[in-house]
């Protein structure tokens, strides 16, 4: 467009000040200073011809642009996330000011247009559902069997790296409580197999997803029915992340997900995935709609490949069995002590890393845990939740007390920018 963008000399990330030089077009009725939150090392040193400089940082000279003649606008920070106060008011101005949209898009309206189209793209035939027990793979699960019934069938596959207890609990829920037909696979002694010697998270995820996808055909191969569709909980965070080229041809790989960037490029299914244009609110916002359980619905997120990018290193059964336990403790703690619905997600991480401690007035080498829980609307950003000093206690004492594996216990306090949610 004629302008020039550089590196920048100073990154800026996290909590940042906006000094707004222009309160007309998006910035129309709002302060002239507002908080923001910024994750960039580039910056704009030429607008383009016909913009204007709207707003700036201590740090950078145009970190919001305009040209008013063609309406188009940009900005330099997340507007979208919680911890810019104002920039809902900023989209808002831009989506109704400018483009002239109504806000008429709600969970019912998005049911019926999905339900259209999936009984468009499928037509007679039978749909797998890859079921992993959380919000998004159930309320794809749910959205499927009102737009064509019993020609869905579920597959939840054990690859050995669920929560403990979630494999009996998954089966539990959805062969008794949803009657949907479900398909039980224990591949967790293949998974760990895959897996064996491999540190590289990248590659973690790549063979986990790529051995997802063959465990689903052959066991597809296996049904009398003809299975050509495959249905997953890809949701819009997850295409981004994976930086898809339908989103964009420049956008950088943060990392490649499960049911995204994982998957291999030749396989017997054709893909659906009904949630891809949805952030976790709104799915959450649609499960309710659809009349799923509120333990699903406001369920934290778990990803695709599971324990094994919360087990830093190598994968074995007998580490992905010390952080069940961990994570266990995690869990009831939080819910115990009334924090699950506040975070966005809680959970613990392996290190692979072994420290001295001294237990029972002996000497101990044993495993340290990370213990992670964040805030955050959309996974897209997360600021570390501050969780109450006793809690964070209780967690510790409970894991090194109750886990012989390990005896230290840590807590990340790392946002997301510069971090990631997941560690890997």
């Amino acid at each position: 467009m004629g302008g020039h963008v550089s590196k920048g000399v100073k990154h800026e990330y996290g909590k940042a000040h906006l000094i707004v030089d222009s309160q007309e077009s998006i910035y129309d009725g709002l302060p002239a200073e507002m908080p923001i939150w910024m994750s960039h090392m580039d910056c704009v040193e030429t607008l383009p011809p016909g913009f204007k400089t709207l707003g700036h940082t201590d740090n950078t000279a145009i970190a919001s642009m305009g040209n008013d003649s063609q309406k188009m606008y940009g900005v330099q920070f997340h507007p979208e996330v919680s911890h810019t106060p104002l920039g809902l008011d900023i989209l808002q101005n831009f989506m109704y000011k400018i483009c002239g949209c109504e806000a008429n898009w709600t969970p019912n309206s998005f049911i019926e247009e999905a339900v259209a189209l999936v009984r468009e793209q499928v037509g007679d035939n039978k749909v797998l559902c890859a079921l992993s027990g959380g919000v998004d793979s159930t309320t794809v699960a749910a959205l499927l069997k009102k737009a064509i019934g019993d020609n869905l069938t579920c597959m939840f596959i054990d690859q050995g790296f669920m929560r403990k207890g979630e494999a009996a609990r998954i089966r539990k829920l959805f062969s008794g409580e949803f009657r949907v037909e479900l398909i039980y696979v224990d591949a967790s002694e293949r998974f760990f197999k895959k897996v064996a010697g491999v540190t590289d998270p990248e590659e973690k995820r790549k063979r986990i997803g790529e051995e997802f996808i063959r465990v689903f055909e052959e066991k597809a191969k296996e049904l009398k029915s003809d299975y050509p569709f495959l249905a997953q909980g890809t949701l819009y965070p997850d295409i981004i992340e994976s930086a898809a080229i339908a989103v964009s041809n420049t956008a950088a790989k943060i990392k490649t997900h499960h049911n995204v960037g994982g998957l291999p490029e030749k396989m017997d299914f054709k893909i659906i995935e009904p949630l891809n244009k949805l952030f976790k609110d709104e799915v959450r916002r649609v499960g309710v709609a659809l009349g799923l359980p509120e333990e699903i619905v406001y369920r934290h997120p778990f990803p695709g490949p599971g324990l094994a990018i919360r087990v830093i290193g190598e994968i074995t059964p007998e580490r992905v069995r010390v952080l069940q336990d961990a994570d266990m403790i995690v869990m009831e703690e939080v819910k115990a002590a009334g924090f699950y619905r506040k975070l966005w997600q809680s959970f613990a991480v392996l290190l692979p890393i072994k420290t001295v401690g001294v237990q029972g007035d002996q000497r101990t080498y044993e495993n340290t845990v990370a213990v992670r829980a964040v805030t955050s609307e959309d996974a897209m950003t997360a600021q570390w939740a501050h969780l109450p000093y006793d809690l964070l206690e209780k967690i510790s004492s409970r894991i090194i007390n109750e886990v012989p594996e390990v005896n230290r216990v840590v807590y990340d306090i790392s946002s997301k920018p510069p971090a990631t949610i997941e560690w890997e």
